[in-house]
């Protein structure tokens, strides 16, 4: 049985994950503002705000998964360096402060343990209105290579890049019949991304020994074809 930590498992993302991760039988540790609504023997809850504080964890861990993130869309000229400090602060400072804490506990773990990180497809394609989210989110994927290289072999550090996706933080894009319609047709697949989607390549990069220093596109084709 592995051991995975996640941050942010109480909804989208993060709660797919975790459910997906127990039915497999592993155990899962969540920490979060608000605690996932999930009964299972193998689950352990913390309620912390990440950017506060952390609880202590003793014993090792396989893997370490970041879910917190933000959509903050606006015209460059409207944004302020608050919007851009903010957005680095949810996105990559406070995933760093994350990992530095348990990394003892990763280097503890028997075989390769493993770090999820989660970009967007923006970083890459280039999209209007993105500019305080790229920039963070662009971080956040150097991050990832650089640790991946310094880590290893002991730690994969990897990472997913989706597209927009039907989570409780996307709600305000996606709350109507035509939002959610004009949305799947900016993807040549013609859908919108669903949680359980990301959590199963979530599920890859976790399993998978032999993927690191990875952006993982799962964006329904719209980064890569027309």
């Amino acid at each position: 049985m592995k051991t995975h930590l996640i941050i942010g498992a109480s909804s989208g993302v993060g709660l797919a994950l975790a459910n997906q991760l127990l039915k497999n039988g592993d155990s899962v540790i969540n920490i979060s503002r608000s605690l996932a609504e999930l009964e299972n023997p193998n689950l352990k809850q913390f309620s912390n705000d990440v950017s506060i504080d952390l609880p202590e964890l003793s014993g090792p861990l396989d893997s370490l998964i970041y879910c917190p993130g933000s959509i903050n869309l606006k015209p460059f000229r409207s944004l302020q360096p608050s919007d851009f400090l903010n957005d680095f602060n949810i996105n990559v400072l406070y995933a760093i402060k994350c990992l530095q804490a348990y990394l003892p506990n990763l280097k503890m773990a028997e075989g390769t343990a493993s770090v999820v990180f989660f970009s967007t497809v923006a970083v890459q394609m280039g999209m209007p209105f993105h500019a305080s989210i790229a920039v963070a989110k662009g971080a956040l994927e150097g991050l990832t290579k650089s640790l991946a290289a310094e880590l290893a072999p002991k730690i994969r550090v990897n990472a997913i890049a989706p597209s927009l996706t039907n989570t409780p933080l996307a709600e305000k894009l996606l709350n109507t019949e035509e939002k959610m319609k004009a949305s799947a047709d900016r993807h040549p697949l013609k859908i919108v991304g669903q949680s359980q989607q990301i959590a199963e390549a979530a599920c890859l990069l976790l399993y998978n020994n032999f993927i690191t220093g990875t952006i993982l596109q799962i964006d329904g084709g719209i980064g890569n074809i027309k």
